[in-house]
């Protein structure tokens, strides 16, 4: 499985956690079970659900300055959940550099989400990577 299989797979387990309540390190240990996520490739999906869910209060503060006519509650899941797996990635692996995390975004939002999502998501990533080069 190539990073970009991980991504998606953990995409869709921090959607799953999103929309269904319940004891998480079971829902993980099902998922990655249920998809025979190999151990070597459950590394980075595991890297991307745990520090995502660790960290979600930071990166919702993070993109939250840059909703335009939205709040965070009104976005739809699926695209909360895109953007804090690629605001993780922008700020916390350091080896995906910002431009392959919007870009990855971006593919997921072309098959999970709207063309209008896909639009949004890339100027709210845009101008919160411009933020993150002062850093």
């Amino acid at each position: 499985m190539s990073r970009r299989e991980s991504r998606e797979k953990a995409f869709m387990l921090l959607y799953q956690l999103e929309i269904q309540k319940g004891d998480e390190e079971s829902q993980i240990a099902s998922f990655i079970e249920d998809r025979e996520v190999a151990e070597l490739e459950a590394d980075y999906l595991n890297l991307l659900v745990h520090g995502v869910r660790e960290h979600k209060a930071e990166l919702d503060s993070r993109f939250t300055p840059y909703l335009k006519r939205w709040t965070k509650d009104r976005l739809p899941k699926v695209d909360l959940t895109i953007l804090r797996l690629a605001v993780y990635e922008m700020f916390f692996v350091e080896e995906v550099p910002m431009r392959v995390a919007i870009s990855e975004a971006v593919l997921l939002c072309k098959k999970y989400s709207s063309e209008e999502s896909r639009s949004y998501i890339n100027a709210v990533l845009g101008r919160l990577s411009g933020e993150g080069e002062d850093e």
